[in-house]
């Protein structure tokens, strides 16, 4: 693992802290990662470049999962991964392989379910001038607050040709449950009202 360039934590009490030179760790990721990296890279730089004139710049810290990982370390998911997101509160990836032949059904899902990152949050909101099928898109503007850890994530399946194929076992503890609807609770204002949605996914080996 490569050692972290010259910046500051982020650190975090009941909002997170940043320096004016944040290091965030960042995977690269597998397949079309490097090259979206690429490009990625350049647009935070710009953006931060432009927003801040100069006084904030982005010290980025390459950290690896994967295919990348796998080759060097011997290991999808290193140890020390995991731990640099935790350290550094605030990191991105890029898309990650799924190994084959067991050991791990996902690794976005095993940094997630490791980082307790049980929810992923989608604002959605029209920009004018962006071409919409909708008849008023200028009304949509809403935030989504999908269960990112368990449920499906966290079942068990059972494989075609044993005598309980096409089942599945799902969980959900009562405290992520909890945290997701008070996060959303406290994320809104006084114009937005919530509602809670069950979703019907489809598991890969159940439904294969």
């Amino acid at each position: 693992m490569s050692h972290p360039p010259a910046g500051e934590k982020i650190t975090r009490t009941d909002k997170l802290n940043v320096p004016d030179q944040p290091v965030i760790p960042f995977i690269r990721g597998d397949g079309t990662g490097p090259d979206i990296w690429a490009a990625s890279e350049r647009v935070f730089d710009a953006a931060v470049e432009k927003a801040y004139g100069g006084r904030k710049k982005i010290a980025w810290f390459e950290v690896f999962a994967g295919q990348t990982a796998k080759d060097k370390f011997g290991e999808w998911l290193p140890d020390d991964t995991v731990q640099a997101f935790r350290e550094y509160h605030v990191g991105i990836k890029g898309p990650l392989t799924t190994p084959v032949g067991g050991g791990i059904r996902s690794l976005n899902v095993a940094l997630r379910q490791l980082l307790d990152l049980f929810v992923c949050l989608r604002p959605v909101q029209y920009f004018t001038g962006v071409p919409s099928p909708l008849k008023h898109p200028e009304k949509v503007n809403m935030v989504i607050f999908r269960e990112n850890t368990e449920d499906i994530y966290a079942g068990i399946e059972f494989a075609a040709g044993t005598p309980d194929r096409g089942k599945d076992s799902r969980f959900s503890e009562k405290r992520v449950s909890t945290a997701i609807r008070e996060n959303s609770l406290r994320y809104k204002n006084r114009k937005q009202r919530i509602f809670g949605k069950k979703s019907a996914r489809r598991k890969k080996t159940t439904f294969a």
